[in-house]
Parts: structure tokens; sequence; C-alpha cells
């Protein structure tokens, strides 16, 4: 294979013929780029020979699940990315439409080595990419990803005969008889289940009812335009349609799920939006109790209750924070055998004997419901009282562009840092360690923190804030963290503001 064109672009003779990927679409943990601004079709069949090639080159048996989500352009795409896993030589296998997790299922319903889910995941509309890996259930880390990067750009691929293509029907019923199992509610459940018209609503609502769940529809048709809002439950936007549509029902909480249906959000009975990583804290606090001892990854944006909360510390948890993203979260769980990662994103990990250790916002509904079940006499809102009070920002994303916002942020790491070791205060208290497995996350003597990393997905860096103290506290925490930011002129607006 010759290295893509780069003087290519779209409404051009070449943008039909040759490939044109933007480089920067190699991220961290899976690729994305704006279709078909910065990757055209035969870029993407670019990927599938490169990733069949990385396949071979790793001694990989060549077979491959591949799905796609549902947006008016992914089937393209999926397409283009097959006829280039073909030229490569494997034997693709594919499941059809399909939400993230449904794709890692089939690796084992079907016992392949490899998966291949085409989806811009809770990006909007105009983004595709691909979430792959070879080692179930992980997905490619920035080794792998490094690695195909060299191989698609520098031309390395190598097309080989032996090539197949199969369509497996059935995928879809495989794994919903496997969320479902043989549970079924004995508590009556009223659940808004919120699909935001994506990907989830072929599935969710069916999910619910068959498990014994009365369902409250919001904006579950299948529509790839996404009228109402870009699925996202990390999102305000979708949190707060979420609550309405709780407050309007009087259903015992709401569910949300993005694009892909991977991530899970949840608001609770009084309308109140329960941000992931606490949703954690409280399913840890379930499980620990079935699994005394147990260890749970969290990630390095989610609160400081997985280490501080005594609920937890009584049933011998042990809290391992770790770095941000589903493929570094997959992998950490795996390593030192944890019971489940929780992302604050809405990435959750559940392990054996719950889960099969990838992210899967299916199967967090359905241990969510059963944890609901295991105490009748409890509310959402009542688990969420329960525990320790804490003040949080959301997830803030202020822009950075994806050719700087690293250097960016090795800068403000090494600025944080040395505010810690010059003994300056921050935020009226002293800086008890800055954590940099992640970006920085500046810790204060009361277990108070703020976070500031680069995001792996988009051009923007990720900022978090949690006091332990006071919401005054928040604010003064994210007001610190900002005055470093603002050192970096190349650092924009956010996206949202607490």
């Amino acid at each position: 294979m010759t290295k893509p064109t780069a003087p290519v672009s779209p409404n051009t003779w070449n943008f039909l013929r040759d490939p044109m990927i933007v480089p920067t679409g190699f991220r961290e943990y899976d690729a994305r780029w704006k279709y078909p601004d910065e990757i055209n079709l035969p870029g993407i069949t670019a990927v599938g020979l490169g990733l069949a090639t990385q396949m071979h080159a790793r001694g990989i048996d060549p077979v491959i699940a591949v799905a796609n989500d549902y947006r008016d352009y992914s089937l393209s795409i999926k397409n283009a990315l097959i006829l280039g896993l073909i030229q490569g030589g494997v034997q693709v296998k594919d499941i059809g439409p399909a939400v993230s997790p449904m794709a890692y299922f089939a690796q084992f319903h079907l016992d392949v080595p490899a998966v291949a889910m085409v989806t811009a995941s809770h990006n909007p509309n105009g983004w595709t990419g691909v979430k792959m890996g070879f080692e179930r259930p992980l997905t490619h880390g920035p080794d792998e990803m490094n690695e195909l990067r060299e191989i698609v750009l520098e031309g390395e691929a190598i097309a080989r005969p032996g090539g197949g293509y199969e369509f497996v029907d059935g995928v879809k019923e495989a794994y919903m008889d496997d969320l479902v199992g043989d549970f079924k509610m004995s508590r009556p459940l009223k659940v808004v289940c919120a699909t935001g018209n994506g990907t989830a609503a072929a599935f969710g609502p069916e999910l619910f009812e068959r498990i014994g769940v009365e369902v409250v529809p919001s904006h579950n048709r299948l529509d790839y335009t996404f009228p109402h809002y870009n699925p996202n439950p990390e999102a305000m936007e979708m949190l707060h349609d979420m609550a309405d549509s709780v407050r309007a029902s009087g259903a015992d909480f709401a569910l949300g799920f993005d694009g892909d249906g991977d991530r899970c959000g949840v608001v609770d009975d009084e309308g109140e939006e329960i941000f992931a990583d606490k949703v954690g804290v409280i399913m840890a606090r379930d499980l620990s109790k079935l699994h005394p001892n147990a260890t749970f990854v969290a990630d390095v944006k989610s609160t400081g209750l997985f280490a501080s909360d005594p609920e937890l510390q009584k049933n011998g948890v042990t809290a391992d924070y770790w770095k941000t993203g589903h493929s570094h979260m997959k992998r950490r769980v795996k390593e030192i055998s944890a019971l489940a990662g929780f992302e604050k994103s809405g990435h959750y990990f559940l392990a054996e004997p719950i889960g099969r250790g990838y992210d899967c916002g299916m199967r967090v509904a359905v241990e969510i419901c059963k944890l609901m079940d295991r105490n009748p006499d409890m509310k959402m809102s009542d688990l969420r009282k329960a525990l320790p009070k804490t003040w949080a920002t959301p997830t803030m994303s202020p822009y950075c562009a994806d050719t700087e916002k690293y250097d960016v942020l090795e800068r403000l790491v090494a600025k944080l840092v040395a505010k810690h070791e010059a003994g300056e205060s921050f935020a009226g208290r002293t800086i008890k360690e800055v954590v940099t497995v992640n970006g920085a996350r500046v810790i204060l003597d009361n277990g108070s923190w703020g976070l500031v990393r680069a995001s792996s997905n988009t051009p923007n860096l990720v900022v978090v804030c949690e006091s332990s103290d006071s919401d005054a506290e928040m604010r003064a925490i994210f007001a610190d963290i900002d005055a470093v930011i603002r050192t970096e002129p190349q650092v924009g607006d956010y996206d949202q503001s607490i």
C-alpha cells in the first residue's frame, strides 16, 4: 500500500480514488475523524487494510467481528472498512447495526479474537471512528494505536489472499438473552429510558420490559438526525431532559445511554442528576457487600469517595485510581483482577462474575435494577443522600487544538507540580500531592482536588474539581486551576461552566 496522499481534498477527482486521512484521528485508544472533512472512504479502507496487517503481524487469527452504530453514514464507513479488512486477508463476520458492547459481546459469542466497531460514540453527527481490539475484553491502547497509525500512514499495510465476508444474524438476540439471564424484578419499578434517538433505542426499552420494569419512554425512536439533542449522558442538556421526564412521570429514576450504548447516566426520583462516579460509589457499596475485600478501579476524574467512603472501607474495599479512557480502564481492571471499574464519563467495567470486563451501558442498567431489587425499601435518592456530601463540577472542556493539547498539558502539569514543590497554597489550603498518572490531579490536605488533563477524543482539555468541604471551596479550586490554565494562550473557552 502506498502512503495516503496528502493533498486530497473533498469534491475533487482524487477524493473518490485516493485515501485521505488526517493523522490526528488516531487517538489514544480509538480512531475518530470528522467525515468527510478529515477522512474519506478510501481512507477508511486504508485503515481496514492497516488493521488487517496489524493482526497478521501480531500472529492473531485473522477473523474479526464488525458492527456499526445507527448513523446515516456509518454503514458506508463500515463497508469501506470491511473492504480493507478483506484486502488484508481477514475473514469478516458482520453482525450488522449494534451498540458497541454488543460488538464486544460478539467476540465471546462467536469466539473470534478481534473486533472493529464503527461509531463516533457520543460525538455529534459529522464524526465517525472505529473502536477496535484484539484481546477480549480489551480494546486498543496507545501502543496498539501508534502501531496502527504507523502502518497506515507510512504505507506499510500489506494486501493478502484469504479474506472473506459473512453476515451473522442473531447476535442481538443472544446479547439481549445474556443481559437478562434469569433475572426478573420482585419489586415494582418505573424507569425513564432515555436514548436520545440513538442506537440504544433499539435495546433499552425491550431490555427493561423483559426484566419486569415499567418503561417511561424518552426519545426512543431511532432517528439518526438526533432531533432533540446529541445522546450523551454526561451532558447537562440530556441530564436535565431526563430529570424533567422523571418529574413529569413520577418515575423511580431515569437511565440514559450515549450514542453507542456503552455509557449510562442516572437521574434519581427527585430529579437530581447523579454524576456517574457517585453512581459508581453507590454500586460499589452494594457490590462490596456481596464481594467483600473487592478492588475497584476509578479514573482520575472521579470522586475521592472510592478511597475515603466509610462504608467501602468497612467492606474492605481497595481503591485504585487510574488513567481516564475506556481502553486504559478495561486494561487496568483486567491487570489487577478488579471486580469493577468506574469512570466519571459513565463507562462502567463490570468484570466476572458480574460482566465480562468491557463497558456496557445495558449491563449497568440491569445491575442498577438488581441493586434496587436488593434494596426494596430504598429509593435512588435515599442511596444518593447516604453518600458523604461532596461538591463537584461537571466535566468541563476548554478548547485546545489536537496538535497542541499534549504540549500545553505538559507545561500545565509542570506548573502545578512546581506550586506543590514550592509549598504554595491552593484554594487557601496546602497541596498534599499532585498525582500525574493522567494529567495533574492536585489533591489538597482535606482530600478535595482539582484535575486538568487532555481529552483523548476531542480537541479539548478536561477540567474537574471536587470539594469535600463546600461549594465555595469547589469554586475556589476551579478558580486556581483555571488561573494556571489561562497562562497558556492556546487554550480557548469552556463548553460549559459551573
